[in-house]
């Protein structure tokens, strides 16, 4: 993907699942390049997940995401946004996924909504605040 110069945040955000797409399809984190996902982001992107989650915690700029997209792939053998809704206005955007996940560790397949805030300034994400619905059955889910 290269990087458009668009500042338009609901392209940029449809650019970014679609480059999400296409990484994950390539085989994600140690086989594809995070080159696909990197234009997306700003090199100072922040990404905050609950602490409850198996991958909870801060993760700061274009190789914080990239160890974020491990974690998740740790976590999760398939991760698919079965329906997205967005609302944006100017650099604040909300997007409302459907997820439909399997645990890794347990096999477990859970369908959750995830409500996301995010920044878009200059074209790019610079700032993701996912809000999951149910973070103690994420993790429930995701312990044996």
């Amino acid at each position: 993907m290269t990087h458009s110069p668009t500042t338009d945040s609901r392209a940029v955000l449809t650019a970014m699942y679609t480059a999400e797409a296409r990484y994950l399809a390539a085989g994600g984190p140690g086989t594809a390049s995070f080159g696909l996902l990197a234009p997306c982001f700003a090199p100072d992107v922040v990404l905050h997940q609950a602490a409850g989650l198996p991958y909870g915690g801060v993760w700061r700029g274009h190789l914080g995401m990239e160890r974020f997209f491990r974690a998740m792939s740790d976590t999760w053998a398939e991760f698919d946004l079965v329906e997205q809704d967005f609302l944006t206005t100017g650099e604040t955007s909300v997007v409302r996924t459907t997820v439909r996940a399997v645990s890794r560790a347990t096999g477990r397949e859970l369908t959750f909504p995830i409500l996301q805030t995010l920044t878009v300034r200059d074209g790019r994400i610079t700032e993701v605040r996912p809000f999951y619905w149910d973070t103690e059955a994420v993790a429930r889910a995701c312990t044996p």
